[in-house]
């Protein structure tokens, strides 16, 4: 039985965790992730969805295995998850999730990847590896420390506590809390209105906050017009720019546009 499955609607690729009872991150879950974000490419999706069955997002990684797998073993097990999670953070299209329920470990690692998160009121995150002496191995103190900060982030992760989603959104590192009945839809209307926007532009915007995120402001300065020129030669600009100065020069409100995404 497939752990994630895969849907596309009204340009939405939408990745859907299924692994009863918790969700838990595991080979087949994390090569099904990869192919999932390729098929989302072929299709021309213009933005993913993630988001899980069941009450929760993700208890992690499904750690079962672990004491009987080598060190070696375990790092190739890592990075392929590793590489897996960051070829969703990297893809050149929104990422919205949808969080109810516990997001904990590899799941809040996962949900980390998102660019915009939606979760449910009662949501929780958290990082449980200190419980078990080791770190979060797939990069969450530090995406957590790029949204709230250093001390938050080392503080949750020496406490493992569950986090409530309102102090995640307190804290920069979630973005939207909805009723718990409602996220997945709050998310997926989300997706489907970004993806009818300019989608070389949301794709420009993400690479520049990687450069800065890596680099710093003086980085993302540096590559900022071979970034962004090329945007004056698409379909998109070419529609809203006369139409938007037409519109200035003769006092009307700015019209909305049927961007293509190219």
């Amino acid at each position: 039985m497939p752990h994630l499955h895969f849907s596309i609607h009204d340009s939405v690729a939408e990745f859907t965790l299924d692994h009863p009872p918790q969700n838990r991150i595991d080979d087949q879950m994390s090569e099904e992730l990869l192919a999932a974000v390729g098929k989302a490419e072929e299709a021309g999706a213009r933005a993913i969805l993630i988001h899980a069955a069941g009450e929760d997002f993700s208890f992690g990684g499904d750690i079962v295995q672990w004491p009987q797998l080598g060190s070696g073993e375990l790092r190739a097990r890592f990075e392929s998850y590793m590489s897996a999670f960051n070829r969703l953070e990297q893809v050149p299209v929104p990422v919205v999730a949808a969080v109810n329920g516990l997001c904990f470990g590899g799941g809040f690692e996962l949900a980390l990847r998102a660019d915009v998160v939606f979760a449910g009121q009662s949501a929780r995150f958290g990082h449980p590896e200190q419980s078990i002496a080791i770190v979060t191995l797939l990069g969450g103190i530090y995406r957590v420390a790029a949204r709230a900060g250093r001390a938050r982030a080392y503080e949750w992760a020496l406490t493992s506590e569950q986090v409530p989603a309102e102090v995640m959104a307190a804290a920069g590192v979630i973005n939207h809390i909805v009723p718990d009945t409602d996220t997945v839809e709050r998310a997926r209307s989300f997706a489907r209105s970004v993806a009818s926007g300019p989608t070389r532009a949301h794709a420009a915007h993400k690479a520049l906050l990687r450069l800065w995120e890596s680099g710093g402001s003086r980085a993302a300065d540096d590559a900022m017009f071979d970034i962004a020129m090329p945007l004056f030669g698409t379909q998109d600009v070419s529609t809203a720019l006369p139409a938007s100065v037409e519109a200035y020069l003769a006092g009307r409100p700015r019209p909305r546009f049927d961007f293509q995404g190219r």
